[in-house]
């Protein structure tokens, strides 16, 4: 029971290392706040909760709009009274060179990845710095590290989101507020399967390629980010602060010979 008693807020809860990180967190006895903007997808992920004796609520919030995020942190607040941890797990991909991307798919891209992740903080820090503790886990990825063909949108987007990271730390420090990132490399998750399955005429030899990137040889499994999550979410990382935590199988600092 690790974040017992602890109120999380994670957005992009309704799949993948969202849904795989609400479910171990309510586990580990913390009361979840699940927001998804596919309402059916949330809902199903605090059923998932409670079904295995956790307590959790859905609550609906476009990450890109700032009335909206501002009334999932209310409603919050007036259901619990705190905010602990902010998981800003919610974000999409995107794919091509930068003179394939339209401007409207780039602007898409940097809003939910980028905005995603500064209008919850936003509005969940006010209530952090008064109780001077708090907890905030940003999504950046592998790919702010590296080089990666056809990403340059996505990319831009998880550098953005490592930078922001260490700024906060240095801004919300006095606060006892910690605020780390997590890298993640490739993992299965049900958008990344789909997006094999639409983007290559061979999904299984592109698997086998993107496995050969990493070190371990496979994929990572989103239960595989979730403990990472815990493990900032948790009071065991208190000396963690402005950190990038890496899950990638050893695609940043390894190279097969």
């Amino acid at each position: 029971m690790r974040l017992r008693d602890k109120v999380c807020v994670i957005t992009g809860a309704g799949s993948g290392i969202g849904q795989s990180t609400a479910l171990l967190f309510g586990r580990e006895g913390a009361t979840v706040v699940v927001n998804d903007i596919d309402r059916g997808k949330g809902e199903e992920t605090v059923r998932r909760i409670e079904a295995d004796g956790g307590k959790a609520v859905y609550v609906y919030a476009d990450v890109t709009n700032p009335d909206s995020v501002k009334a999932m942190v209310d409603e919050t607040i007036r259901q619990f009274g705190r905010i602990d941890v902010l998981f800003n797990n919610a974000g999409i991909s995107g794919v091509g060179a930068l003179h394939e991307v339209e401007p409207d798919v780039w602007d898409k891209i940097m809003s939910v990845n980028i905005k995603g992740v500064y209008l919850p903080s936003k509005y969940a820090l006010p209530h952090m710095m008064e109780r001077k503790s708090g907890s905030i886990i940003n999504m950046s990825s592998c790919v702010a590290e590296i080089g990666l063909a056809r990403r340059a949108s996505y990319a831009a987007t998880k550098g953005a989101v490592l930078a922001l990271t260490k700024s906060m730390q240095v801004d919300y420090a006095p606060y006892n507020i910690r605020v780390n990132a997590l890298l993640p490399g490739t993992i299965m998750t049900p958008f990344v399967e789909q997006y094999l399955k639409t983007s290559y005429d061979d999904p299984e030899a592109a698997i086998e390629g993107i496995k050969k990137r990493q070190l371990s040889g496979e994929l990572g499994r989103p239960e595989d980010v979730a403990q990472a999550a815990l493990f900032l979410a948790s009071d065991e990382s208190r000396f963690m602060m402005g950190s990038p935590l890496y899950i990638d199988g050893g695609v940043v600092f390894g190279k097969n010979a």
